[in-house]
């Protein structure tokens, strides 16, 4: 069941906002549900680097990714 919300966020925030939403081809709505969800979920508490984070919801892994061991993967094929 769907819920509306109001929430007060400065204009140039929902400007860049829903520009954002849009060249993703999502609703606002759905990036700040998947945002909220991400934020609640008891696997989001765990540790993980801001660079992975801004990425969240771009790509779908598989369950048994590990970002850790992909992040080394491609820094020792780089600097090899």
């Amino acid at each position: 069941m769907n819920t509306k919300l109001t929430l007060t966020i400065d204009d140039s925030v929902i400007s860049v906002a829903k520009k954002y939403a849009k060249n993703k081809g999502k609703s606002l709505s759905d990036i700040v549900e998947n945002y909220l969800m991400t934020l609640t979920t008891s696997e989001s508490k765990e540790e993980i680097s801001p660079k992975i984070s801004n990425l969240m919801g771009t790509i779908k892994l598989p369950a048994d990714f590990d970002y850790k061991i992909a992040l080394t993967k491609g820094l020792e094929k780089k600097y090899k």
